[in-house]
């Protein structure tokens, strides 16, 4: 089984400046915390919905592809990275500081919480 890579807010907003569409983003957070910030492009999978939504994982990503995973601080993302793993992905990395480090690193306009 592949291990969980890792990937910083600098690259990440690199990757998506460059125009990057080889990526599959997913983001862990909550309803109200995706209100409050978050960043184009990432599908949302809150994890408090994970009955909801698990059961359709086969047919919304692709365990081949290159799936980058993101929360508030990259906790909860680095779990969900893990259990993909788990499920067969091939290629995951978790955003190091998640949302708040790219709040603070790559957009200060973005609203912190």
């Amino acid at each position: 089984m592949s291990s969980l890579g890792a990937i910083s807010v600098i690259e990440l907003a690199e990757r998506l400046g460059n125009g990057d569409d080889k990526l599959q983003l997913i983001d862990v957070r909550e309803p109200e915390e995706l209100a409050i910030a978050h960043i184009p492009g990432f599908l949302a999978l809150p994890l408090s919905q994970f009955s909801d939504w698990s059961g359709q994982l086969a047919t919304l990503l692709d365990p081949h592809k290159e799936t980058l995973v993101l929360c508030h601080h990259g906790v909860r993302s680095a779990q969900f990275g893990q259990w993909l793993l788990h499920q067969g992905f091939t290629d995951v990395k978790n955003i190091v500081g998640g949302i708040e480090a790219y709040a603070c690193h790559v957009d200060e306009t973005m609203p912190r919480y």
